[in-house]
Protein backbone atom coordinates (compact mmCIF):
# COMPACT_ATOMS: atom_id res chain seq x y z
CA UNK A 1 0.00 0.00 0.00
CA UNK A 2 1.32 3.62 -1.43
CA UNK A 3 2.58 6.07 2.06
CA UNK A 4 -0.42 7.75 3.54
CA UNK A 5 -0.69 11.57 2.32
CA UNK A 6 0.31 13.71 5.84
CA UNK A 7 -1.33 16.44 6.54
CA UNK A 8 0.78 19.39 4.70
CA UNK A 9 0.54 18.07 1.66
CA UNK A 10 -2.97 16.85 1.45
CA UNK A 11 -5.76 17.93 -0.97
CA UNK A 12 -8.93 19.71 0.03
CA UNK A 13 -11.91 16.60 -0.71
CA UNK A 14 -15.33 17.17 0.01
CA UNK A 15 -18.17 14.53 0.64
CA UNK A 16 -21.39 15.75 0.45
CA UNK A 17 -24.37 12.98 1.61
CA UNK A 18 -28.15 13.84 0.71
CA UNK A 19 -30.33 11.53 2.16
CA UNK A 20 -33.69 11.55 3.67
CA UNK A 21 -33.60 12.18 7.21
CA UNK A 22 -30.37 12.49 9.86
CA UNK A 23 -30.63 9.63 12.31
CA UNK A 24 -26.70 9.11 10.38
CA UNK A 25 -25.97 12.53 11.09
CA UNK A 26 -24.16 11.97 14.99
CA UNK A 27 -22.24 9.10 12.88
CA UNK A 28 -21.22 10.91 9.84
CA UNK A 29 -19.95 13.75 12.30
CA UNK A 30 -17.86 11.09 14.55
CA UNK A 31 -16.41 9.54 11.37
CA UNK A 32 -15.47 12.61 9.45
CA UNK A 33 -13.09 13.38 12.70
CA UNK A 34 -11.61 10.17 12.60
CA UNK A 35 -11.11 9.60 9.03
CA UNK A 36 -9.17 12.79 8.88
CA UNK A 37 -6.38 10.56 10.38
CA UNK A 38 -5.84 9.00 6.97
CA UNK A 39 -7.47 11.76 4.24
CA UNK A 40 -6.61 14.90 6.34
CA UNK A 41 -8.49 16.90 3.78
CA UNK A 42 -11.62 15.78 4.46
CA UNK A 43 -14.86 17.31 4.68
CA UNK A 44 -17.93 15.97 5.34
CA UNK A 45 -21.38 17.74 4.96
CA UNK A 46 -24.50 15.95 5.58
CA UNK A 47 -28.02 17.50 4.62
CA UNK A 48 -31.47 15.96 5.60
CA UNK A 49 -33.99 16.18 2.78
CA UNK A 50 -36.86 15.93 5.66
CA UNK A 51 -35.88 19.69 6.43
CA UNK A 52 -36.49 21.23 3.23
CA UNK A 53 -40.08 21.90 4.33
CA UNK A 54 -39.03 23.35 7.59
CA UNK A 55 -35.74 25.19 6.99
CA UNK A 56 -36.07 27.79 4.23
CA UNK A 57 -32.24 27.79 4.52
CA UNK A 58 -31.75 23.92 4.23
CA UNK A 59 -32.40 23.20 1.07
CA UNK A 60 -29.84 25.79 -0.47
CA UNK A 61 -27.05 24.88 1.83
CA UNK A 62 -27.84 21.30 0.39
CA UNK A 63 -27.48 22.97 -2.99
CA UNK A 64 -24.23 25.17 -2.43
CA UNK A 65 -22.56 21.87 -1.03
CA UNK A 66 -23.36 19.59 -4.14
CA UNK A 67 -22.51 22.48 -6.27
CA UNK A 68 -18.75 22.59 -4.41
CA UNK A 69 -18.74 18.71 -3.19
CA UNK A 70 -15.59 16.13 -4.75
CA UNK A 71 -17.82 13.02 -4.30
CA UNK A 72 -21.58 13.09 -3.83
CA UNK A 73 -23.89 10.03 -2.68
CA UNK A 74 -27.40 10.58 -2.22
CA UNK A 75 -29.80 7.86 -0.27
CA UNK A 76 -33.21 7.49 0.19
CA UNK A 77 -34.66 10.12 -2.36
CA UNK A 78 -38.06 8.21 -3.00
CA UNK A 79 -40.37 11.25 -2.53
CA UNK A 80 -41.74 13.04 -5.31
CA UNK A 81 -41.10 16.46 -3.96
CA UNK A 82 -37.52 15.85 -2.57
CA UNK A 83 -36.58 14.41 -5.82
CA UNK A 84 -37.70 17.57 -7.75
CA UNK A 85 -36.00 19.81 -5.28
CA UNK A 86 -32.49 18.44 -5.69
CA UNK A 87 -32.47 17.08 -9.21
CA UNK A 88 -31.80 20.23 -11.01
CA UNK A 89 -28.54 20.58 -8.68
CA UNK A 90 -27.12 17.05 -9.00
CA UNK A 91 -27.83 17.56 -12.84
CA UNK A 92 -25.43 20.74 -13.10
CA UNK A 93 -22.78 18.41 -11.07
CA UNK A 94 -23.09 15.12 -11.63
CA UNK A 95 -19.86 15.42 -14.54
CA UNK A 96 -17.70 17.85 -13.25
CA UNK A 97 -17.82 16.31 -9.39
CA UNK A 98 -15.31 12.81 -8.71
CA UNK A 99 -17.96 10.54 -8.83
CA UNK A 100 -21.84 10.83 -7.86
CA UNK A 101 -23.55 7.41 -6.57
CA UNK A 102 -27.43 7.82 -5.94
CA UNK A 103 -28.51 4.83 -4.34
CA UNK A 104 -32.40 3.61 -2.43
CA UNK A 105 -33.89 6.53 -4.68
CA UNK A 106 -36.10 6.72 -7.62
CA UNK A 107 -35.31 5.86 -10.73
CA UNK A 108 -35.02 9.73 -11.45
CA UNK A 109 -32.37 10.25 -9.24
CA UNK A 110 -30.23 6.26 -9.27
CA UNK A 111 -30.11 7.37 -13.04
CA UNK A 112 -27.82 10.32 -12.28
CA UNK A 113 -25.19 7.98 -10.87
CA UNK A 114 -21.37 8.30 -12.30
CA UNK A 115 -18.61 6.45 -10.88
CA UNK A 116 -15.77 5.55 -13.03
CA UNK A 117 -16.67 3.49 -16.27
CA UNK A 118 -20.66 3.45 -14.89
CA UNK A 119 -23.09 5.59 -15.90
CA UNK A 120 -26.57 4.84 -15.27
CA UNK A 121 -29.54 6.14 -17.29
CA UNK A 122 -27.72 5.34 -20.64
CA UNK A 123 -28.63 2.06 -22.78
CA UNK A 124 -28.40 -0.95 -20.77
CA UNK A 125 -25.63 -2.88 -20.88
CA UNK A 126 -24.84 -6.22 -21.17
CA UNK A 127 -23.64 -6.22 -17.38
CA UNK A 128 -26.99 -4.66 -16.39
CA UNK A 129 -28.76 -7.18 -17.81
CA UNK A 130 -27.24 -9.86 -16.90
CA UNK A 131 -27.63 -8.94 -12.82
CA UNK A 132 -30.91 -8.53 -13.81
CA UNK A 133 -30.75 -12.46 -14.73
CA UNK A 134 -28.71 -12.94 -11.68
CA UNK A 135 -31.52 -11.40 -9.70
CA UNK A 136 -34.40 -13.17 -10.75
CA UNK A 137 -38.20 -12.18 -9.75
CA UNK A 138 -40.05 -12.47 -6.28
CA UNK A 139 -43.17 -12.82 -5.54
CA UNK A 140 -45.00 -9.54 -4.24
CA UNK A 141 -45.06 -10.03 -0.52
CA UNK A 142 -43.42 -12.92 -0.36
CA UNK A 143 -41.91 -13.47 3.27
CA UNK A 144 -38.89 -14.51 1.97
CA UNK A 145 -38.09 -12.37 -1.00
CA UNK A 146 -36.50 -9.52 0.86
CA UNK A 147 -33.94 -12.02 2.82
CA UNK A 148 -33.34 -13.92 -1.00
CA UNK A 149 -32.21 -9.85 -2.34
CA UNK A 150 -29.88 -9.34 0.88
CA UNK A 151 -28.38 -12.10 0.14
CA UNK A 152 -27.86 -11.58 -3.13
CA UNK A 153 -26.50 -7.99 -2.43
CA UNK A 154 -23.79 -9.66 -0.32
CA UNK A 155 -22.95 -12.22 -2.66
CA UNK A 156 -22.93 -9.87 -6.39
CA UNK A 157 -19.69 -8.20 -4.85
CA UNK A 158 -17.45 -11.17 -4.63
CA UNK A 159 -18.69 -12.58 -7.81
CA UNK A 160 -18.25 -9.14 -9.59
CA UNK A 161 -14.16 -9.25 -7.57
CA UNK A 162 -12.62 -10.88 -10.90
CA UNK A 163 -14.69 -9.46 -13.47
CA UNK A 164 -12.23 -6.34 -14.84
CA UNK A 165 -13.80 -3.18 -16.82
CA UNK A 166 -17.06 -1.74 -15.25
CA UNK A 167 -18.16 -4.84 -13.71
CA UNK A 168 -15.38 -3.20 -10.96
CA UNK A 169 -17.93 0.29 -10.40
CA UNK A 170 -20.67 -1.97 -10.00
CA UNK A 171 -18.94 -3.60 -7.58
CA UNK A 172 -18.11 -0.50 -5.28
CA UNK A 173 -22.25 0.58 -5.84
CA UNK A 174 -23.41 -2.42 -4.57
CA UNK A 175 -20.79 -2.28 -1.43
CA UNK A 176 -22.39 1.22 -0.98
CA UNK A 177 -25.84 -0.09 -0.70
CA UNK A 178 -24.60 -2.99 2.05
CA UNK A 179 -22.15 0.04 3.93
CA UNK A 180 -25.51 2.23 4.18
CA UNK A 181 -28.17 -0.57 5.04
CA UNK A 182 -25.71 -1.71 7.81
CA UNK A 183 -25.01 2.32 8.67
CA UNK A 184 -22.73 1.86 11.96
CA UNK A 185 -20.17 4.71 12.15
CA UNK A 186 -17.57 1.86 11.55
CA UNK A 187 -19.52 1.01 8.11
CA UNK A 188 -20.24 4.74 7.07
CA UNK A 189 -16.52 5.38 7.63
CA UNK A 190 -15.15 2.42 5.49
CA UNK A 191 -17.94 3.93 2.84
CA UNK A 192 -16.84 6.90 2.17
CA UNK A 193 -12.83 5.86 2.45
CA UNK A 194 -14.32 3.19 -0.74
CA UNK A 195 -15.37 6.44 -2.69
CA UNK A 196 -12.03 8.15 -1.42
CA UNK A 197 -9.86 5.62 -2.50
CA UNK A 198 -11.45 4.63 -6.00
CA UNK A 199 -13.03 7.92 -7.32
CA UNK A 200 -11.05 10.71 -6.22
CA UNK A 201 -9.41 12.89 -9.30
CA UNK A 202 -7.87 15.81 -10.39
CA UNK A 203 -5.65 17.12 -7.48
CA UNK A 204 -7.65 14.89 -4.62
CA UNK A 205 -6.16 11.64 -6.95
CA UNK A 206 -3.30 11.29 -4.79
CA UNK A 207 -5.59 9.71 -2.20
CA UNK A 208 -6.40 7.00 -4.59
CA UNK A 209 -5.00 3.70 -3.44
CA UNK A 210 -3.59 4.65 -0.06
CA UNK A 211 -6.79 4.02 2.09
CA UNK A 212 -7.38 0.75 3.74
CA UNK A 213 -10.94 -0.39 3.12
CA UNK A 214 -12.36 -2.57 5.53
CA UNK A 215 -15.31 -5.39 4.55
CA UNK A 216 -19.25 -4.32 5.31
CA UNK A 217 -19.70 -5.61 8.68
CA UNK A 218 -23.25 -7.56 9.11
CA UNK A 219 -25.41 -7.37 11.91
CA UNK A 220 -28.72 -9.29 12.94
CA UNK A 221 -31.70 -8.09 10.92
CA UNK A 222 -33.60 -8.54 14.13
CA UNK A 223 -31.73 -8.64 17.12
CA UNK A 224 -31.56 -6.97 20.99
CA UNK A 225 -30.45 -3.30 21.64
CA UNK A 226 -29.92 -2.29 25.50
CA UNK A 227 -27.79 1.02 26.68
CA UNK A 228 -26.31 -1.21 29.21
CA UNK A 229 -25.60 -4.41 27.07
CA UNK A 230 -22.14 -5.20 26.04
CA UNK A 231 -21.53 -3.78 22.71
CA UNK A 232 -25.10 -2.72 22.72
CA UNK A 233 -26.74 -4.87 20.22
CA UNK A 234 -26.81 -8.52 20.26
CA UNK A 235 -29.56 -11.08 19.52
CA UNK A 236 -29.70 -13.06 23.17
CA UNK A 237 -31.90 -11.56 25.63
CA UNK A 238 -30.25 -13.12 28.09
CA UNK A 239 -27.39 -10.27 28.01
CA UNK A 240 -29.13 -7.55 28.66
CA UNK A 241 -28.36 -7.09 32.29
CA UNK A 242 -30.51 -7.06 35.34
CA UNK A 243 -31.22 -4.38 37.19
CA UNK A 244 -31.61 -3.79 40.59
CA UNK A 245 -34.80 -1.93 42.64
CA UNK A 246 -33.62 -1.08 45.67
CA UNK A 247 -31.55 -3.96 47.14
CA UNK A 248 -33.93 -6.55 46.00
CA UNK A 249 -35.05 -7.46 42.34
CA UNK A 250 -38.64 -7.23 41.60
CA UNK A 251 -40.35 -8.65 38.68
CA UNK A 252 -43.28 -6.68 38.14
CA UNK A 253 -43.70 -7.27 34.10
CA UNK A 254 -41.77 -7.27 30.90
CA UNK A 255 -42.27 -4.76 28.25
CA UNK A 256 -40.94 -5.54 24.63
CA UNK A 257 -39.95 -2.42 22.97
CA UNK A 258 -39.81 -2.33 18.95
CA UNK A 259 -36.91 0.04 17.85
CA UNK A 260 -36.14 0.57 14.26
CA UNK A 261 -32.71 -1.19 13.52
CA UNK A 262 -30.77 1.44 11.92
CA UNK A 263 -30.91 4.21 14.79
CA UNK A 264 -28.89 1.39 17.07
CA UNK A 265 -26.69 0.93 14.91
CA UNK A 266 -25.92 4.69 13.91
CA UNK A 267 -25.92 5.21 17.93
CA UNK A 268 -28.51 7.22 17.70
CA UNK A 269 -30.58 5.97 20.32
CA UNK A 270 -31.44 8.80 23.34
CA UNK A 271 -35.07 8.77 23.16
CA UNK A 272 -34.89 5.05 23.08
CA UNK A 273 -32.84 4.99 25.79
CA UNK A 274 -34.98 6.99 27.77
CA UNK A 275 -37.84 5.29 27.42
CA UNK A 276 -36.07 2.31 29.14
CA UNK A 277 -34.58 3.94 31.91
CA UNK A 278 -37.99 5.29 32.46
CA UNK A 279 -39.61 1.60 32.30
CA UNK A 280 -36.71 0.11 34.59
CA UNK A 281 -37.49 2.72 37.02
CA UNK A 282 -40.74 1.52 37.50
CA UNK A 283 -39.70 -1.84 37.95
CA UNK A 284 -40.40 -3.11 34.61
CA UNK A 285 -37.85 -5.30 32.67
CA UNK A 286 -37.76 -4.39 28.58
CA UNK A 287 -36.57 -5.99 25.70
Amino acid sequence: MPKPISAAEAPSIRVVVVTLDDHLAGAALRCERALQRSIPGLSLAFHSAAMWGEDATALEEAKADIAAGDIILVTMMFMDEHARAIRPALEARRMSCDALVAVMSIPEIAKLTRMGKLVMGGPESGMMAMLKKLRGKSSSGAPSAGAKQMAMLRRLPRLLRFIPGTAQDLRIYFLTLQYWLAGSEENLSALISCLVDRYADGPRKVYRGTLKIADPIDYPDVGIYHPRMKGRIGDDPDQIPARAIGAVREKRGRVGVLVLRSYPLAGNTAHYDGVIASLEARGLEVV
